[in-house]
């Protein structure tokens, strides 16, 4: 056991002022390089295009993980609690700028998103929980001026992704926190700890879902993502699946791999529409109530949805959108296995 969970870390780092009132005297700079590798820019108009906040950071010490910083990105110039969004990142993706330009995307459209690193190694799945989970219970208490938990979203990739129900349902049952907006983002997901059967049929029923995975992934066998889309409770129509598969160009390839989104290595027009423009869309949904929102996000295969941008009259890869998901690919593709021991859940690997 010991054995496999040091395989499976060694893996995964391969890859990848006031309590209230914000001060902006003492801000850390966040900022990226605004330039998209390939030939397709960034959305002009519309879901996924930049917002048009200036983005704002505060830092403090993790209250679990030793000499780390949770960050909170946010709209410079705050003077209400703004929508939040709590991120759980992949193993080894522990600093911000791993995915920075996600987490200003979300800040420049007006909302806030905590980053709460965790370690990869010499701890248990366990404990990275309850590092997540404090980081994120500190933040809401120490920045009610920036934080409002009646509308929460909760977000991330890999064991991220995985960590996000367990996490989710803790801030959504325990805390109450979205009584006005909830939903869930997971993508490329590992296994899924401290969520037991029952706690998935008892989310609150105004939860949404979006679950993303990436057709060229070789790491995380997409049955732990189908196994928690069908068992938990959320209906059909606040749900969606999503694949997303790989565009080929002539000078340019758009990867779907294990690492997307990510601003480091590959950062081009598929974060901006395949993952940006859903977020997005899913926040306007899940906490303004937009339907025409509810069409990108959850458009259950619509135009809207599905559509990705063209280059020179070659349309990339549309997005495969089902309520009903099956494998695609024996386990045997994927380094982390559904029927692997470390899944708690394997019983359910179909």
């Amino acid at each position: 056991m010991k054995a496999s969970i040091l395989l499976m870390i060694s893996f995964f780092l391969l890859l990848s002022c006031s309590k209230n009132e914000p001060d902006e005297s003492n801000q850390d700079a966040a900022s990226i390089d605004d330039d998209l590798a390939g030939p397709i820019s960034r959305p002009k108009a519309g879901y996924g295009s930049d917002g048009n906040y200036q983005v704002a950071k505060i830092s403090f010490p993790s209250p679990l993980y030793s000499g780390k910083n949770v960050e909170i990105f946010y709209p410079k110039g705050t003077i209400s609690p703004k929508p939040v969004i709590f991120y759980s990142h992949p193993y080894g993706g522990e600093l911000s700028e791993y995915n920075i330009g996600l987490y200003e995307f979300i800040a420049k459209k007006g909302y806030v998103v905590v980053f709460a690193p965790y370690p990869t190694t010499g701890v248990t799945v366990e404990e990275r929980y309850d590092t997540l989970w404090q980081s994120f219970k500190k933040a809401v208490r120490d920045y009610p001026g920036i934080i409002d938990t009646k509308k929460v979203g909760f977000m991330g990739h890999s064991f991220g992704a995985g960590a996000c129900f367990a996490l989710a349902h803790r801030g959504f049952i325990d805390e109450g926190w979205g009584e006005n907006g909830r939903f869930i983002f997971a993508m490329a997901q590992w296994y899924s700890y401290e969520i037991t059967q029952a706690e998935l049929q008892s989310f609150p029923e105004n939860t949404k879902l979006i679950t993303q995975v990436y057709n060229d992934d070789i790491t995380n066998d997409h049955r732990l993502a189908i196994d928690i889309f069908k068992n938990i409770n959320i209906p059909d129509t606040e749900k969606d699946f999503i694949l997303i598969k790989k565009s080929v160009l002539p000078t340019f390839t758009y990867t779907a791999e294990h690492n997307l989104p990510n601003t480091q290595s590959s950062y081009d027009a598929y974060d901006y529409y395949g993952i940006y423009r859903l977020l997005d869309a899913m926040i306007d949904y899940s906490f303004n109530g937009n339907t025409a929102a509810k069409n990108v996000a959850l458009g259950n295969g619509s135009k809207e949805q599905v559509t990705m941008p063209s280059y020179n009259g070659q349309a990339l890869s549309p997005l495969e959108v089902t309520d009903n998901p099956s494998a695609l690919y024996p386990q045997s593709k994927y380094s982390f296995q559904c029927s692997g021991l470390n899944n708690p859940r394997i019983a359910n690997c179909n």
